[in-house]
């Protein structure tokens, strides 16, 4: 059986966060989901801390328990900081062994930035200042840049990101191991740059409330305890992380280039066309992910890396393929109804999008729901892109197709 982890989360005490982002919510989450492990977020933040020191019960190999649910202690910060004359804005991921470690962490973290103000807390440090001061509270604690394509706050983000990771990290790039793709990028995108071979590519939800929970993930043979983690990271062990599961990338909320305010979407070659500016009104454009990356690559598009690094597979939400079969909004009663059930009936939502055969699917759920299912698993969908923080729409039906059914069926 599968071990099927989100790293990246947020708590109730992060910005724009649900109010249900807390232990107990998580637990029943990932279990409707099928997750075993869930990164805790926001450790850095005093309160949510406390909670967890006080919810989560220690288990033997680095990891805590809470009901059904493992967790690993994480935390996301931002690091600002003006390097090779810019301004410099970094979102990373820490990971770290215990609650030992943490209040360490913290102590050293605490003189760079208020860690009351946001569970992902602002530090006036450089990157790989950031990447000294964990090393130098626990050996086996490590950072994980965030979503590193990403315009506003990311490694290689086109507005404050770097070209190189050696460029951000220095003499501390040895100790990066692994790089979160983000939802607006998948492997086969970095794999055209052939700079980040050497690195193991996640990917992680970045949840801001529980039904965002493993919107993406990470897919390991089996039960992997905190320093098995480290460990498969560091060396790319394609025995024992098998795949990831992504967001299709373009609907990501920043895949290709474009201006929200006057709804324009360009791709990168477009954007060129219009010198990176809005026709429209004359501003810049918000360069997206796959403009960033087309930058940097040294290898064509149709670049195949399967061989040498982690496969991956592109999934779409089980409540937004109901939404669509149904013609309902994916926040509507009867598509949690529907979404709780067959989850519940089948062992969970990733078995049902990954494992459950097509006629066992037919005796749990209407034939829309299942034709959806099996087309998303065959690759057939529709997709308009993401752009300037507008999410992308993935469509799984045709518009001239019915929507949704007369009569709900009886499961």
């Amino acid at each position: 059986m599968a071990f099927i982890a989100d790293f990246h989360i947020h708590s109730k005490y992060s910005r724009a966060t649900s109010k249900d982002m807390d232990i107990p919510y998580l637990d029943e989450m990932a279990e409707l989901k099928g997750i075993d492990l869930v990164g805790t977020g926001d450790f850095t933040h005093p309160v949510w801390l406390d909670s967890l020191k006080r919810t989560l019960s220690p288990e033997e190999d680095g990891l805590y328990r809470f009901r059904n649910t493992l967790f690993i202690l994480t935390t996301e910060v931002n690091n600002i900081f003006y390097s090779h004359g810019i301004t410099r804005k970094i979102h990373n991921l820490i990971f770290a062994p215990g609650f030992e470690a943490v209040e360490k962490i913290n102590k050293k973290l605490a003189r760079f930035g208020d860690l009351y103000s946001d569970g992902r807390p602002t530090l006036k440090m450089e990157a790989k200042d950031l990447v000294e001061t964990v090393l130098a509270s626990h050996e086996d604690a490590f950072v994980v840049p965030a979503h590193i394509w990403t315009p506003w706050f990311s490694l290689f983000g086109a507005n404050y990101g770097f070209d190189s990771i050696e460029e951000c990290f220095g003499e501390y790039t040895k100790y990066i191991y692994a790089l979160e793709t983000g939802l607006s990028s998948d492997p086969q995108m970095n794999w055209r740059v052939s700079s980040l071979d050497r690195f193991t590519l996640v990917s992680n939800s970045d949840a801001h409330s529980p039904s965002r929970l493993g919107r993406e993930a990470n897919v390991f043979s089996h039960r992997t305890g905190y320093k098995d983690v480290k460990k498969i990271l560091r060396e790319k062990n394609k025995e024992k992380f098998l795949y990831t599961i992504e967001f299709f990338p373009q609907e990501g909320k920043y895949h290709y280039d474009g201006h929200r305010r006057c709804g324009l979407c360009f791709s990168p070659r477009e954007s060129r066309k219009h010198k990176n500016l809005c026709p429209k009104c004359g501003q810049p454009l918000t360069i997206g992910v796959m403009h960033r990356v087309e930058n940097l690559a040294d290898r064509d598009k149709d670049f195949n890396g399967a061989g040498d690094n982690i496969p991956f597979k592109h999934l779409i939400p089980l409540s937004e393929i109901i939404a669509e079969a149904l013609g309902q909004g994916v926040d509507t009663k009867a598509v949690e109804d529907r979404y709780r059930g067959i989850t519940q009936r089948l062992g969970g939502e990733f078995k049902v999008l990954l494992e459950v055969s097509e006629t066992e699917l037919s005796q749990s759920t209407s034939s829309r729901i299942v034709e959806g299912i099996m087309r998303v698993r065959k690759g057939r969908v529709k997709i308009r892109c993401g752009y300037d923080g507008v999410y992308g729409q993935v469509r799984v039906f045709d518009e001239e197709e019915k929507k949704g059914e007369k009569q709900l069926d009886l499961f």
